[in-house]
């Protein structure tokens, strides 16, 4: 590990320089090279399995475009005051506006991000969830894993190719940012296994605080009951950043009222529609439903799938559909709904029925509300799609385990009775300064790396994995669970205990996701090969069970992380800068006390 008097002669030269906080021009996804990669087989309407040399049949983890094309973008980290749903509150955004900027690219595409943190006393680091990040751990984005935080003032780059395509997001995991608003979509062109004629681009789902999170995490996080700090009710929910609240019965000052804007959107009447959606949800699960329509479901997270029809999709936090949905109805206008499911975690939202969008028909002779009613038998539920629906379309077999381990969850209290979620060998309490990615380039024995780290070292390029994930609680509480650095294979979930030899494993084209639930007093295992060197978070995306530390680390193939990182003279600087701030009275303001995730 690099000296901190290394880091500040390193600091000199390297340290980052400030960047404009103005989103890029967005150059045209359809220019004249993607065109010529793309000759052999034009995406349209009418083949939406097509794109140029590939085509949905393409095994991503193997083969992906090199476009040559650089999609670049700035994001600024700011701290303001918002009120998106008529009550003000202080939230962290990017570029100003909740949700930040769509990344938008083409698969095999390069995407360059630029971020500035004008947050007055946080640092901060960005986390492109679901993108692999294949031979590049260093740009993962999470602090105390693949980096130190980027300080106040301060900018960092990220740069990785988009060798997925799909919909996905991006967002803050330093401690609760992303919860007090830092994230935004992701959207990677490419192929789809039905056809559409319009895309719609991203839905966000995500559920609304008045009072800043982190004050909600001081009252609850020593809250002495099993409940924890998920007991926060939520008093409302937000499509796309809109959902106006009722504040007539409401006398704090804050409550300003006077927004009634919805999401909306418009369907062309006959025509089938993408919709992209995103679980970016504090806590909790949603229902995505559109009065009297179809949803194809296409894929689930950045995984095509053999498409199924449904009326209503259920996501998770960090979790990702994209749906097809054709206008097949008289031309009018149609409630689209995110209804918050209240079945587990102790969970409620003062507004669960709501939370609503609407759908417009093209040439429909009113913009009034709609008067249409919920489809029958959504019931309220938590967890994840059927299982036997989420089919990939690109087949792949488990190989048998060649290492096992069983992750079991449960919580404690210290002795200062906060509460902290276990699993692995305990909680996870990561060091800002001191990125675990830096050990392991180092050759650093696991021995030796910070209290607390919850790390499991395997070593063995090429091998597969199996994890057993087992709550230990009594609780009836749900975890959707997220890797970085990989999709894993489920080769088994449900209620009660998993027994081997006797719980049936499905290594036969298994679903396959990077975000999947573990379901209160159940199991849920997965598998996955070991070809991505780095360190990786494996964790309750749920921002209170994760900063409570339910969460471990993957050091995956140690041996060649030197080579795959390169040079760590990046890496190097980020910490100088880090550790500057942190050790100055400003960064004395802000201390950690959470995981730090």
């Amino acid at each position: 590990m690099t000296s901190v008097l290394q880091r500040f002669i390193l600091a000199a030269t390297f340290a980052p320089q400030l960047v404009h906080s103005i989103p890029s021009p967005r150059a045209d996804i359809n220019s004249a090279q993607n065109q010529d990669e793309r000759s052999l087989c034009e995406n349209s309407a009418s083949n939406r399995t097509c794109w140029g040399q590939y085509d949905i049949n393409t095994d991503y983890y193997e083969s992906w475009p090199t476009t040559g094309v650089v999609r670049e973008y700035w994001l600024n980290a700011e701290q303001i005051t918002l009120s998106p749903d008529g009550y003000e509150t202080t939230v962290q955004v990017f570029n100003g506006s909740l949700p930040g900027p769509t990344i938008e690219a083409d698969w095999g595409d390069e995407i360059v991000v630029h971020i500035t943190n004008s947050l007055p006393d946080n640092g901060t680091s960005i986390h492109w969830h679901g993108i692999r990040q294949f031979n590049n751990s260093q740009n993962d984005g999470t602090p105390g894993v693949t980096q130190c935080p980027i300080p106040p003032g301060d900018a960092m780059t990220y740069r990785f190719q988009a060798t997925q395509y799909g919909t996905s997001w991006y967002h803050a995991h330093f401690s609760l940012q992303m919860a007090n608003g830092l994230f935004g979509p992701i959207v990677i062109h490419g192929p789809t296994t039905s056809n559409y004629d319009i895309d719609l681009g991203p839905v966000m789902l995500q559920d609304r605080y008045h009072e800043n999170v982190w004050h909600i995490w001081e009252k609850y996080q020593r809250v002495f009951n099993i409940e924890g700090p998920s007991k926060v009710i939520a008093p409302n929910g937000l499509i796309n950043g809109l959902n106006p609240y009722d504040c007539s019965d409401n006398d704090d000052a804050a409550c300003v009222g006077g927004v009634t804007a919805r999401y909306n959107t418009t369907f062309e009447p006959g025509k089938k529609q993408l919709m992209r959606l995103v679980g970016a949800q504090t806590d909790g699960y949603m229902k995505f439903t559109i009065d009297g329509h179809t949803l194809t479901v296409v894929a689930a997270d950045f995984v095509p799938i053999v498409p199924y029809t449904t009326d209503n999709v259920i996501l998770a936090s960090g979790q990702r559909y994209d749906v097809i949905v054709e206008a097949d109805q008289p031309v009018g206008s149609y409630w689209l709904r995110a209804i918050y499911q209240t079945a587990c975690n102790f969970n409620d939202n003062d507004n669960k029925d709501n939370i609503l969008g609407i759908v417009y028909y093209d040439g429909a002779s009113s913009t009034a509300e709609p008067t249409t009613t919920v489809s029958d038998g959504i019931n309220n539920s938590c967890g994840d799609e059927d299982y036997d629906n989420l089919v990939p379309w690109v087949k792949h077999t488990v190989d048998d385990k060649e290492e096992q381990n069983y992750l079991g969850v449960g919580w404690y209290y210290d002795t200062s009775l906060v509460l902290h979620w276990t699993m692995h060998d305990g909680y996870l309490s990561v060091n800002w300064s001191d990125p675990t990615l830096a050990y392991a380039y180092n050759g650093v024995s696991e021995d030796d790396y910070p209290a607390n780290s919850n790390s499991a070292n395997i070593d063995a390029p090429g091998k597969w994995v199996h994890w057993v994930i087992q709550d230990l609680t009594l609780t009836n509480a749900y975890h959707p669970m997220h890797l970085h650095g990989h999709d894993f294979y489920i080769l088994a979930q449900g209620r009660g205990v998993y027994i081997p030899l006797i719980t049936k494993l499905n290594k036969d084209n298994p679903p396959r996701r990077d975000t999947v639930s573990l379901y209160g007093t159940g199991y849920t295992v997965i598998a996955f090969k070991l070809d991505n060197p780095g360190a990786w978070l494996f964790h309750c995306h749920i921002a209170w069970h994760a900063s409570q530390g339910l969460a471990m680390q993957l050091i995956e193939n140690q041996s060649q992380i030197p080579s795959v990182v390169g040079d760590d003279t990046e890496m190097n600087a980020q910490c100088v800068a880090w550790d500057s701030f942190y050790s100055s009275p400003d960064g004395q303001d802000y201390q950690q006390d959470d995981s730090g995730i």
